[in-house]
């Protein structure tokens, strides 16, 4: 029996046409002494007072959009549970997901946890079971289109996704919580990494479900936000060894996606996420500084988080991907190996 209070906190944005069947479903999971926090990140269309509220929901924010990352740090910021549990507002939670998620973040050792998201048009399917990440950063909705019977069972992952993940509020304050930084997209991998690099684990925990409607797209700002915070997190998370490691292959990656930014028609946007790294050398040393300083894993340790071939399920493979995968399977294989202690 759980016994420790709850914030459970949803960001809303623009038109939101699932956000009050997300409050209600939110609502329905809660316990009694379990407090509700919207945060109004830009709610579009109709004031507060004709929303369909739950009585219970807290509104915080006055219509700023300070992106995911800082909407989820001002709900954090206004909560007073022991447990922050955070919801995407297009995710609709199941009964018991909250307890669940609860219940394995109590085990020894864990530091996240994460629930498995379903596609709401297709319950049965994956959305994600948390998240794959490859050593060069690129992280991608795990299993995504595969039946959910075949994630049945509770395991580590190395990226939870931030469509439903929990953590204690005691971890949230030791991990300084999302880097508002980011501002949208790759704050989850990012948090799940430092956790992982302070020795806490990151759990998948199939009997939290939300069904989430669930759409993939490619706005301009999104290609920039997401290869910025990538190289951000490749640049101030990963250990020495490990950095020095991959940044070889880093190069050719590199090279590779700004081909593919070319023939797709966001290569504006690539340039501007390597333009903004080299305008903020100083903020991106002073924040490895910071990471580190907290770092008790090893470079060995987090290599065996990570994958060497990257396979979006959403995504069609570009012309040749099936050679560069090949390449990078091979380079992972003997960096991993340089990363292991000798003798260990």
């Amino acid at each position: 029996m759980n016994t420790c209070t709850r914030s459970v906190i949803l960001l809303g944005y623009g038109d939101e046409p699932f956000l009050e069947e997300a409050l209600a479903a939110t609502e329905a999971d809660c316990a009694r002494l379990d407090e509700i926090i919207l945060v109004d990140n830009g709610i579009a269309g109709r004031s507060r007072r004709e929303w369909a509220w739950p009585a219970r929901v807290r509104i915080v924010g006055e219509g700023e959009n300070k992106g995911f990352a800082g909407g989820c740090v001002h709900g954090a910021a206004a909560a007073t549970g022991d447990v922050l549990v955070f919801v995407n507002s297009d995710a609709i939670v199941q009964r018991g997901a909250f307890d669940a998620l609860t219940t394995t973040l109590m085990q020894p050792g864990v530091g996240i946890a994460c629930g498995c998201l379903r596609l709401a048009d297709q319950p049965d399917l994956v959305n994600s079971v948390g998240n794959p990440l490859h050593f060069s950063g690129i992280s991608w909705a795990g299993s995504c289109g595969e039946p959910a019977k075949d994630h049945l069972v509770e395991r580590d992952v190395a990226v939870a996704t931030g469509g439903l993940l929990a953590l204690r509020r005691s971890t949230w304050d030791v991990l300084d919580g999302f880097d508002e930084l980011y501002f949208a997209y790759n704050e989850d991998t990012d948090l799940s990494l430092r956790a992982w690099l302070q020795g806490l684990r990151v759990r998948y925990v199939p009997d939290a479900v939300a069904f989430h409607h669930y759409e993939f797209g490619r706005s301009p700002l999104k290609m920039y936000l997401v290869e910025r915070n990538r190289l951000i997190t490749v640049l101030t998370d990963y250990p020495a060894r490990l950095l020095r490691a991959i940044l070889p292959a880093m190069i050719g990656i590199e090279l590779l996606i700004l081909l593919q930014s070319v023939l797709q028609g966001w290569a504006t946007q690539k340039l501007k996420s390597w333009w903004w790294l080299a305008r903020h050398a100083r903020l991106l040393r002073a924040r490895r500084t910071k990471v580190q300083a907290e770092v008790t894993a090893s470079g060995a340790d987090i290599a065996a988080l990570l994958v060497a071939k990257v396979e979006p399920p959403m995504m069609a493979p570009p012309p040749g991907m099936g050679l560069v995968n090949r390449a990078l399977q091979a380079y992972w294989n003997l960096t991993r190996r340089s990363l292991v202690p000798r003798g260990a």
